[in-house]
């Protein structure tokens, strides 16, 4: 990723809707919704949007339908679809449109209705043919074997994985917008139905309906919008593999190679990080995050965790809306990172605000640890 994209584009609006559950509402009509609400917060109009960005699993051309839908002409789009990191690698794609001239004004945005059922997943999202005859539980046994193989290379151990579940609740405990708020234990986590060994329940995301919308415009532009714009300081995306069954290693993810470029772009390392928005799918996923990303070593991500680092008054606030296990998680999460990370970037974020902060991490898992996708954004100090 070229360093010439540093500060290359800012986000100027935000919007969510749907949240949690939209019954009668398609996922086409919640994802307008949130683009609205984003409109709204940038002070901008519908008929400035010229570039779109979307992708989703209820449509096999979402940019098309969305469009659509909403009424658009863009000059340009792109319906790039690697699962819950599309939306952190169209932060980049649309900052590469926007440097060259294609497009202004640029949307990301995403609908679903997972739990409400009007806008169920199409079975496009296809698996491994080589796997299929085995019978595997999709999703859920990528990560199961994820946190397996951490337990017996690390010794990392269930509580461990609770603690990433329980302070996610903490944070949503803050969020008025999160649909679970309610008290959780570790010994709750580790007592809730066993999904599929070693992952219970509460180790998995939430099934939720949502949309959100971000829209960015290049930076000489955002000085005219209504709020100050978050800008993108550094990008990567990476992918070692499709199939769970192909990882050269359970443990390790290529997160490590989408955060190198990130913080290659942004001139910045994990030590300068304010906070961290990562797409939690199963507690699992944040202990790899944090340890490919570069906050521990190796095999250190589970005593992180236990040590409340990550949690509500840690050093480390980690998923600070309460991430895909506690706040919500409507099939494809990452949107969300970069809609929580701006509001916190500009000091919106109410009870859970994290105080100062200049720069945030946020980071998309794509598949079954298929792809994955770092995007580092800042405030005018930071830039």
């Amino acid at each position: 990723m070229s360093a010439g994209l540093r500060g290359g584009a800012s986000i100027v609006g935000v919007g969510t809707a749907g949240l949690g559950e939209a019954p009668g509402f398609t996922a086409m009509d919640i994802q307008a919704l949130a683009v609205r609400a984003a409109l709204d917060d940038a002070g901008l109009a519908l008929h400035e949007i010229d570039g779109l960005f979307c992708a989703n699993m209820s449509h096999t051309f979402p940019a098309l339908t969305t469009l659509e839908y909403l009424g658009l002409a863009p000059r340009w789009i792109d319906g790039t679809n690697v699962g819950g990191s599309s939306f952190l690698v169209h932060a980049l794609s649309a900052t590469m449109a926007l440097q060259a001239g294609l497009c202004d004004v640029a949307l990301i945005c995403y609908g679903a209705t997972q739990r409400t059922g009007a806008g169920r997943m199409v079975p496009a999202a296809e698996q491994p043919l080589y796997e299929v005859p085995h019978g595997p539980r999709y999703p859920m046994i990528a990560y199961a074997l994820a946190a397996a193989r951490h337990m017996a290379d690390y010794g990392t151990t269930r509580a461990q994985l609770a603690e990433v579940a329980v302070a996610a609740r903490r944070w949503a405990a803050l969020n008025p917008d999160a649909f679970e708020r309610a008290p959780l234990t570790v010994e709750e986590v580790l007592a809730s139905r066993m999904v599929m060994e070693p992952l219970t329940l509460r180790d998995c995301c939430l099934l939720t309906d949502g949309a959100g919308a971000v829209i960015l415009t290049r930076p000489d532009r955002a000085r005219d919008t209504a709020k100050p714009g978050i800008h993108l300081l550094g990008g990567g995306a990476a992918s070692f593999n499709r199939a769970v069954s192909e990882m050269p290693d359970l443990t390790a993810t290529a997160a490590v190679e989408s955060g190198r470029a990130a913080y290659a772009m942004a001139g910045l390392g994990p030590a300068d990080m304010d906070l961290l928005q990562l797409y939690d799918a199963f507690t699992i996923n944040v202990i790899l995050f944090l340890e490919d990303l570069g906050f521990c070593k190796k095999g250190e991500g589970g005593a992180f965790a236990e040590a409340a680092r990550i949690g509500p008054g840690g050093g480390l606030p980690v998923n600070t809306n309460g991430g895909g296990l506690s706040f919500c998680h409507p099939g494809m999460y990452g949107i969300f990172t970069l809609i929580e990370a701006t509001r916190q970037l500009r000091g919106e974020a109410g009870e859970r605000q994290v105080a100062g902060a200049d720069t945030a991490l946020c980071h998309g898992n794509g598949g079954t640890l298929s792809h994955q996708a770092t995007v580092i954004l800042g405030t005018d100090a930071a830039l």
